[in-house]
């Protein structure tokens, strides 16, 4: 039986809506908020487009026509995964780029690091975990932003 989950009598539309652009904006399929005794989750599932053959001729059934759609954000984090640069995201957390609020990030784009030079802050489970620099270069592309939700293995950074 799947947990209960507790509605109250209204339900703040605009925070689902906020809920369902960061679902868009970081790529996840699924995100929690709960406060107090409120909980709520927003989910998308991928869609999958399979090539329908054509019916024969004289068949009374209509198949709707099905375009494909690009996805260029995909391609673009896909190449750079396979980039020797790449740093990845060991764990599933919020990504900070800088040490406390109001503060100048760790490292900016064009910035030389040493190796095991602290990039950023990945916070999982209220723990802050230095993400470290895997190897001495010049950052060339920050993949994400301040207080953005990341996921294991997402690409932070291009280190050149």
């Amino acid at each position: 039986m799947p947990p209960r989950i507790l509605m109250p009598k209204t339900i703040n539309a605009d925070a689902v809506r906020q809920l369902a652009r960061l679902l868009e904006e970081t790529g996840l399929t699924e995100i929690e908020y709960a406060t107090g005794a409120f909980r709520v989750r927003v989910s998308r599932q991928q869609t999958v487009v399979n090539e329908v053959a054509a019916p024969a001729a004289g068949s009374a059934m209509a198949l709707p026509a099905i375009a494909p759609v690009a996805v260029p954000a995909l391609a673009e984090k896909a190449y750079d995964a396979t980039h020797p640069g790449a740093v990845k995201s060991p764990m599933v957390g919020t990504a900070y780029l800088a040490p406390e609020p109001g503060a100048p990030g760790f490292v900016s784009v064009g910035d030389r690091v040493k190796e095991g030079q602290t990039l950023m802050l990945v916070e999982a489970m209220k723990t802050f975990n230095e993400i470290k620099s895997p190897r001495a270069g010049v950052v060339r592309k920050i993949m994400i932003e301040n207080q953005q939700p990341v996921e294991y293995g997402d690409i932070l950074m291009i280190i050149e």
